[in-house]
């Protein structure tokens, strides 16, 4: 095990693949020389040369369309968006195209391809820079959603993702590059997908989050103890397909949930796993889910104003608070 940021996770989990197979190619803007917006694919161009590291137009719908082409013809691309918020002007490659193929085609041939995206705000640059998308994709079927929270998910799941024969929409949050954490050093460490990861056990509560979420839950979490609150904290890290069985089983356990999600409140993720508890744990529970979600309007640039749009660890304290006290 090695300290390591979420960033350089990301980077050694490239390298590692290009090197486990040579079909494996990176292509995206600045991907090459200028070594990634967020440096994650620093080094790349020096080890593997250019005809594996490839710069291209500023054209989200060109990336992706290219990536398909490749992941049809036998290549692993892994493509880079700058940002998640570029992939609007992909959505037609990536939802009627990418997602569709190989139901379309019958299963006659595989896409094993990765879209890597930057995503989520709180870094003051404005409401077309700072959207939590996630649930776009979630609501498309044909392809994988990951989201990871700290640097061992995000090695082991884009090595996972990069592996497998399905297109992946990988998300990164942009405020988690910097933080550090234990990542194995195996070559061979592997993150299946579609299974949560319960980060810390819990007796009194359950705490739903994923992505930068899932560290504020647990800094609520470390602050709720010394108060004689329990709190489970369940990482999604997949959120399609998503761990159901994880988080249903944490419920009947605890019998009180509290779900945090950055993106927009309205048909929200948060919503999707409010229902399913519903579904399957009402007559379980002790008090009516919680939900902690992001504010249903454009991001504001003001740092004060974003900070209010977007969940903190004061309102994951509030909510849990109000759980155990009945208060809805």
């Amino acid at each position: 095990m090695s300290e390591m940021t979420y960033r350089d996770a990301l980077n050694l989990a490239l390298k590692e693949e290009m090197r486990h197979d040579p079909s494996v190619v990176v292509l995206g803007e600045d991907v090459a020389l200028y070594e990634g917006s967020f440096k994650v694919t620093r080094g790349l161009l020096a080890e593997f040369g250019e005809e594996r590291v490839k710069d291209t137009p500023i054209s989200e719908n060109t990336i992706i369309g290219v990536s398909i082409g490749a992941a049809m013809g036998g290549l692993r691309p892994v493509a880079e968006l700058m940002t998640v918020n570029f992939a609007l002007l992909a959505m037609d490659q990536i939802i009627n195209h990418m997602a569709k193929i190989r139901s379309m085609f019958g299963g006659q041939t595989f896409l094993p391809m990765t879209i890597r995206m930057p995503g989520g705000g709180g870094s003051q640059l404005g409401a077309q820079h700072s959207q939590s998308l996630e649930t776009y994709f979630m609501h498309c079927p044909g392809m994988y959603v990951l989201y990871p929270s700290t640097p061992a998910d995000a090695k082991g799941l884009l090595k996972s993702a990069i592996r497998n024969n399905n297109p992946v929409v990988f998300l990164e949050h942009e405020l988690l590059y910097n933080s550090k954490g234990e990542v194995p050093e195996d070559p061979e460490y592997l993150i299946p997908i579609g299974r949560a990861d319960v980060k810390r056990l819990g007796e009194h509560i359950t705490i739903v989050a994923y992505a930068r979420m899932t560290v504020l839950a647990l800094q609520a979490a470390e602050e709720l103890a010394q108060e004689g609150i329990s709190c489970e904290v369940v990482d999604l890290r997949s959120l399609a397909p998503l761990d159901e069985e994880t988080i249903l089983a944490s419920i009947r356990k605890t019998g009180r949930v509290v779900v945090v999600e950055e993106c927009w409140r309205t048909c929200g993720l948060g919503a999707e796993i409010t229902s399913r508890i519903y579904e399957h744990c009402f007559d379980i529970l002790k008090t009516p889910v919680i939900r902690v979600s992001g504010l249903d309007v454009p991001m504001p640039y003001s740092r004060k104003i974003e900070k209010i749009c977007i969940p903190q660890t004061e309102s994951i304290l509030q909510a849990v608070r109000n759980a155990m006290a009945g208060a809805y």
